[in-house]
């Protein structure tokens, strides 16, 4: 894991190339603290800077950015390649004669490159990445973002200059950076409290979605460059559909635990000590139990547990880790652990985002990197295997929602609107007139139904949630919700937290269960195989208990997340009654003062629960706040 900045452009600067790529690369020192390079070529006018984090391979071999052995591709890589030692056989099978300076995967890849070209290299990987890699030989860099979204990979271009890097805050180091900030994006955030692809917070720059890549030239503008995709989710699940595995449900257990057992298999190789997040739950005892099995030794596993009962799971993470004899490491947090995070959220997070279990996951994430440099996670279960529990209720309610004909339920939601309903009550007004099943979905997801009644000049655009019944056809509503969040709020907002989170620490997390192999396998798995009885992932549950007991694991998800409602109304209070005091909001111009106060008073009031709208407000804020210093 690591992080990597640069810029191209045939713009002339008065500056020194090295100081600002050294600076650049500075910036995001904490995803890369072990090593830092640079590399530019003035007549070319490309700059590249990365910071390592050294995982595998430790000895200098592993620095990059590094050339490769033609000299012709230069690459700065952030990432593993899990099957590299795989590809090396594939390659050193060719024929070529090759003589290796290490054994990095980023030496493999060079070498992928230059003998199968970008695409062909791209679909032999087994991993995650965001790649930017110059090619000397046709004058082009490539940009690429592994398939699920994992790493991340902002670009695009201010003032006549294309920038790139794994964080916004090394961008801003350069004097092309604009720190213009996007309006119709804000809005976006706060419907979802993150900013979804290919949106930034800042006007020009996007996040490359996942499982594409660039090609570009110099002198070339956005306008011109095409966002080419090597792998497709779209395509998995039409793949899945048309080819759905064939075997009873013995069958598909297996078949289920042998993939991910080979992912874990690979994903458990490091030069670092590894371990494994814990919460006790289904997905990270699954991933925990088949490491164990694995491991000739105990796994070391990490939780954090909370006083209040409603929120600690670590009680049960020890039980599981008791009968799998894990090395297990605990600690308590006290409720000014949680609330000494918050300041330091808008440098952690280098754009506005507002999941307030990203308080928990920075600290889980710096109690495993006091005794680990690697951490698997079981993320990704829910959206693949049918966990989240919408998948259930949703289909249920639309059915009877849509029996009403439109017009009738808009009239009725407006009439609604103007009684003083709040919290859930509230939140079915905002559905009623909901057009689709995607529309009832998109606001069902919604903290804000309606942002531009906050959001200052805004405008908001579109994203996968209101276009998608144009380019993917899933007659299932559960499989077709499934589908939206594995694109959405996976990747921007679970990949997201985990990633800046982990990385604040100079932590490397890996989720075995996005290995791309696994992906392809649950869309082969038929829908009653994964939501049974009104139960989520059954099949992955079905894998668990042959592991784990039963009675260890069913209980009601808790969820990792902290008490923030009534935080808020009792020692936040006074640090947000600051951010969102009338006169800064008018002075700051983001937002109309009068939605937001009226929320805050009324949550702060007990009237209603308005925690997640007024957090995403609130992070925002700090954000801003943060930008100004």
């Amino acid at each position: 894991m690591c992080g990597f900045s640069g810029y191209f452009t045939n713009k002339k600067f008065s500056l020194n190339e090295s100081a600002l790529l050294e600076e650049m690369g500075r910036s995001i020192i904490n995803r890369g603290p072990d090593a830092g390079g640079c590399w530019f070529d003035s007549s070319a006018g490309i700059g590249l800077s990365h910071r390592r984090l050294a995982i595998v391979d430790l000895s200098n071999a592993g620095q990059q950015p590094m050339r490769s052995s033609s000299g012709r591709f230069v690459i700065a890589f952030n990432g593993e390649i899990y099957n590299h030692v795989q590809l090396r056989k594939l390659l050193e099978g060719s024929g070529s004669s090759l003589a290796w300076n290490g054994h990095s995967d980023t030496e493999t890849l060079l070498e992928c490159f230059e003998q199968w070209g970008i695409e062909k290299t791209l679909q032999a990987t087994v991993g995650m990445f965001a790649i930017a890699l110059w090619d000397s030989q046709q004058h082009e860099l490539i940009l690429a973002r592994d398939r699920l979204g994992e790493k991340p990979l902002y670009w695009g271009w201010h003032n006549e200059v294309l920038l790139f890097g794994s964080e916004l805050k090394a961008l801003k180091i350069h004097p092309a950076f604009s720190a213009d900030i996007d309006r119709n994006a804000l809005a976006l955030y706060l419907r979802h409290n993150y900013v979804p692809a290919p949106y930034s917070i800042y006007k020009g720059i996007e996040k490359l979605m996942p499982g594409c890549y660039v090609r570009i030239s110099l002198g070339q503008t956005r306008e011109a460059v095409s966002v080419i995709p090597f792998w497709s989710f779209n395509q998995v699940i039409k793949a899945g559909h048309d080819v759905p595995l064939e075997a009873d449900s013995k069958g598909v257990i297996d078949a289920l635990e042998s993939q991910i057992t080979e992912s874990l298999s690979m994903q458990m190789l490091a030069d670092v000590p590894l371990g494994a997040f814990l919460s006790g739950g289904v997905d990270s005892s699954l991933i925990v139990g088949l490491m164990q099995k694995q491991s000739p030794r105990p796994i070391k596993t990490f939780t954090i547990g909370f006083n209040e009962a409603g929120f600690n799971e670590a009680e049960h993470a020890l039980a599981v880790s008791r009968h799998l004899g894990t090395d297990h490491t605990e600690i308590y947090i006290q409720p000014k652990d949680a609330l000494d995070v918050i300041p330091s959220l808008p440098q952690i997070y280098c754009e506005p985002f507002a999941d307030s279990s990203q308080i928990p996951t920075f600290l889980v994430s710096q109690l495993a990197k006091q005794q680990v440099t690697v951490a698997l996670s079981g993320d990704a279960g829910d959206e693949l295997f049918g966990g989240y529990n919408p998948y259930q209720f949703a289909p249920r309610v639309w059915n009877k929602v849509c029996k009403v004909p439109l017009p009738l339920r808009r009239i009725a939601a407006s009439s609604l609107k103007v009684l003083p309903f709040k919290g859930r009550v509230e939140r079915f007004v905002d559905i009623l007139g909901a057009s689709s099943r995607e529309d009832f979905y998109r606001q069902l997801v919604s903290h804000w139904a309606d942002p531009l009644v906050a959001v200052i000049g805004a405008k908001e655009p579109q994203t996968l949630l209101n276009t998608s019944s144009k380019c993917l056809s899933i007659e299932s509503y559960e499989e077709w919700m499934m589908a939206m969040d594995a694109q959405t709020y996976m990747v921007d907002d679970i990949l997201v937290k985990v990633d800046r989170a982990a990385m604040a620490n100079s932590l490397e997390t890996r989720v075995p269960l996005l290995d791309h192999r696994v992906v392809e396998l649950a869309w082969r798995i038929p829908l009653d195989m994964k939501i049974r009885d009104g139960v989520g992932k059954w099949v992955l549950r079905e894998v668990l208990y042959r592991h784990v007991p039963r009675q260890l694991i069913e209980r009601p998800k808790k969820g990792f997340s902290i008490p923030i409602a009534s935080w808020l109304r009792g020692p936040l209070r006074e640090w947000a009654e600051n951010l969102l005091s009338e006169s800064r909001l008018r002075q700051e111009g983001f937002f109309h003062p009068e939605p937001i106060r009226r929320i805050w008073q009324n949550h702060v009031n007990g009237r209603a629960d308005y925690s997640s709208k007024l957090w995403g407000v609130l992070m925002f804020q700090a954000w801003l706040e943060e930008q100004g210093r």
